[in-house]
């Protein structure tokens, strides 16, 4: 029988670091970790839901509702977790989305039809993450200031556009695909819109330089600097797919309510960097990962749909909430004192 070989040691009794694993074995060890501990939260919210109300929560009409409405605020959050990647923060996101939404459902937008709505709403998103990007990237603004005067700029004109009031779609090619003809084998199309924007920035983010240099300016960017990124070049685009993430929320966000309003996308920018936050992003930037934002963005949309089956109040709905970032920030503070 053979003998296990153990690994070569020096004078002193210690393992070379030649010999010792490669640090990004370890890294990927507790990204697995942190995935199957998101799957495991995940799962028995299933089961609490399955248990509380089995006829209600398990209905496949119920379950497509929950994908829906995690659609939104998961492409939000795929922007979302790329800037603070990078170190940044975008508190603009839920005011973007509103003034995408009812720039592109104005009477005037709606006259060109299906491509005029999709057009606009994708552009106003990335105008203003063009507007964030310049002002963070060339104007040396703090990104918390930068995005938080892009908020209320936004919420205003969002508000000036629609003078307070619902701006109701009338085309009927936006219309038909929140109705069920339009489902994919059971699979409404916004969550098919939510899936490829999820494995297009899994892929960026990991198998492409332009994610490799996200994570070398949020790890340092002085570093980054010196490695010859263009630091301030990589952070307009950051924001500028932040932006992109917000125009195609804000038209799935029409197809889903058939509607633009002031008041759509409040408090996205909180529940984004939350789910990105549990997922396993950094707050510090040098660490980014989609499918774990995507876990909390689903963990999230569950809670919120068994509280309001179970009919329990919205406060006790945030106070659970508050109580899953928290834990999972102490989490993130105790793997990095490890490392």
């Amino acid at each position: 029988m053979t003998q296990p070989v153990s690994p070569p040691r020096d004078s002193t009794g210690k393992v070379p670091s030649a010999a010792r694993p490669p640090v990004w074995q370890g890294l990927s060890a507790r990204a697995d970790v942190r995935t199957l501990s998101l799957l495991g939260v995940l799962a028995a919210l299933l089961l609490i839901g399955g248990i509380t109300k089995p006829d209600e929560f398990l209905d496949t009409r119920n379950l497509q509702l929950v994908l829906t409405q995690a659609s939104v605020i998961g492409v939000v959050t795929v922007g979302m977790t790329f800037v603070i990647t990078s170190g940044g923060i975008d508190l603009s996101v839920g005011a973007i989305v509103a003034l995408a939404s009812v720039w592109a459902t104005t009477v005037a937008t709606q006259e060109y039809g299906f491509g005029g709505i999709l057009f606009t709403a994708v552009a106003v998103g990335v105008g203003c993450g063009l507007v964030n990007g310049l002002l963070i990237a060339y104007g040396g603004m703090v990104p918390f200031i930068a995005t938080l005067a892009m908020l209320a700029s936004a919420r205003g004109l969002a508000l000036q556009i629609t003078d307070g009031k619902t701006q109701i779609v009338t085309v009927d090619g936006v219309l038909d695909l929140g109705e069920r003809d339009a489902y994919v084998l059971g699979v409404p199309p916004l969550v098919l819109v939510f899936a490829v924007v999820t494995v297009i920035g899994w892929l960026v983010l990991n198998r492409t330089t332009f994610g490799r240099r996200t994570v070398a300016v949020g790890g340092n960017a002085e570093a980054a600097r010196l490695a010859g990124i263009d630091v301030r070049r990589q952070r307009l685009y950051l924001y500028l797919l932040s932006g992109l993430c917000c125009g195609v929320a804000a038209f799935l966000l029409i197809v889903l309510s058939g509607s633009g309003q002031n008041t759509n996308g409040n408090l996205y920018e909180l529940d984004a960097i939350a789910a990105a936050i549990i997922g396993g992003t950094l707050l510090s930037g040098g660490r980014g990962t989609v499918t774990g934002s995507v876990l909390g963005v689903l963990i999230f949309t569950t809670i919120t749909n068994i509280f309001a089956l179970n009919n329990l109040q919205s406060d006790v709905q945030q106070i659970a909430k508050g109580a899953i970032i928290v834990a999972a920030v102490l989490v993130q503070r105790r793997t990095a004192s490890t490392t």
